[in-house]
């Protein structure tokens, strides 16, 4: 007689959304999205939601979704849940979870923070540690250590608030890109074609935080790879490419190209490119994604000059995964469908766990 099968139990998942920053809806869409694509056979899942103003509350899957431009957001109404003084501690209702899959963006989440708490508690989470989200965040320290490891960047110059401009911003020339330091989602962004927009530009930046960058404008092709923590003990992998193609009403790629069903962006998976320019712009994003020492995921973005110089743009700890959202489609055209992506990254974080790795 065959032995009874062991009883199987989920693995407890909690999945964190929202959040005190301006991605805080793109969060939201990111987290109905993968609450959708776990298995409740394999995984018990509790959706907490972070408030703009910081509390935490049970969140609702149902009221994650995007209806034509309205965006979703955390409404408090759920049942809250106290965070304790002990540092070492998370809310009772976390306590006997197995791994949290902290799908924030921005500030306060995707910056290092909130893995600094799981860290503290001991809770195993997706993503890049304490370090590598803080330092991929602030896009200055991650172009000082993208250019250690030997990779190019665009020139920029940074400008705090309430300083005088350095004179490296005005030697960049014109266009260039004002950006806020430390956010994402191109919010807050804006293209300066002269000397005349710089201060508004910078005014905008800083109302998001008070460190920008002014970056020279790339004239070239926009390419993005996704990295993938390898199976095991094996080194990370990346996806096919994808060039992205803003449509004629859209500056740049920003917010409402990135996110609005009626941009007019399109995507190239994988780009019109010659196999060694591929090759080099993958074995670049597992470049990227080392020289920070990231874990679990990463979206790399690159500027392809006419000239065929690859620069390194960004480097994203916990991209977009709404259904428009290019990491999870470049890793659909890599033969990883969404479900198996989600697996993936859950049982990575089980293995890595906690600490100093």
């Amino acid at each position: 007689m065959s032995p009874e099968p062991a009883e199987h139990r989920p693995v407890r998942v909690a999945v964190i959304f929202g959040g005190r920053s301006s991605e805080h809806a793109i969060s939201c869409v990111t987290a109905g999205s993968v609450l959708g694509a776990l298995d409740p056979h394999d995984y018990d899942v509790l959706p907490i939601g972070i408030t703009l103003e910081g509390r935490w509350v049970r969140g609702d899957a149902k009221a994650l979704e995007m209806h034509g431009r309205e965006l979703p957001a955390v409404s408090g109404a759920g049942a809250s849940l106290a965070l304790p003084g002990d540092p070492t501690a998370l809310p009772a209702e976390l306590a006997g979870v197995d791994v949290v899959f902290p799908l924030l963006h921005g500030p306060y989440g995707e910056d290092g923070t909130v893995q600094g708490l799981l860290e503290l508690a001991g809770v195993p989470y997706v993503g890049s540690g304490v370090f590598a989200s803080a330092a991929a965040m602030d896009k200055h320290q991650m172009k000082r250590l993208l250019r250690e490891a030997g990779l190019a960047v665009a020139p920029y110059a940074v400008v705090r608030a309430g300083r005088p401009v350095p004179a490296a911003v005005a030697e960049l020339g014109f266009p260039v890109f004002v950006k806020p330091a430390r956010a994402g989602s191109s919010i807050g962004i804006t293209k300066v074609t002269d000397r005349a927009g710089l201060e508004a530009a910078l005014d905008a930046a800083h109302e998001h935080d008070p460190k920008a960058l002014v970056e020279v404008a790339i004239s070239g092709r926009e390419i993005e790879c996704g990295v993938l923590a390898g199976l095991g003990d094996g080194v990370p992998e990346a996806s096919l490419p994808a060039e992205i193609r803003v449509g004629p009403d859209s500056p740049f790629y920003d917010f409402e190209a990135k996110y609005m069903p009626d941009s007019g962006t399109e995507f190239d998976i994988p780009p019109k490119l010659d196999d060694a320019t591929i090759l080099r712009i993958r074995e670049m994003a597992v470049a990227a994604f080392t020289a920070l020492d990231c874990e679990g995921l990463a979206r790399v973005d690159f500027f392809l000059t006419d000239d065929d110089t690859l620069l390194v743009n960004e480097v994203n700890t916990m991209p977009g995964f709404t259904p428009v959202s290019m990491y999870p489609q470049m890793w659909a055209a890599s033969g990883v469908d969404y479900p198996t992506l989600v697996r993936r990254l859950i049982d990575d974080a089980l293995q890595r766990g906690t600490g100093l790795r």
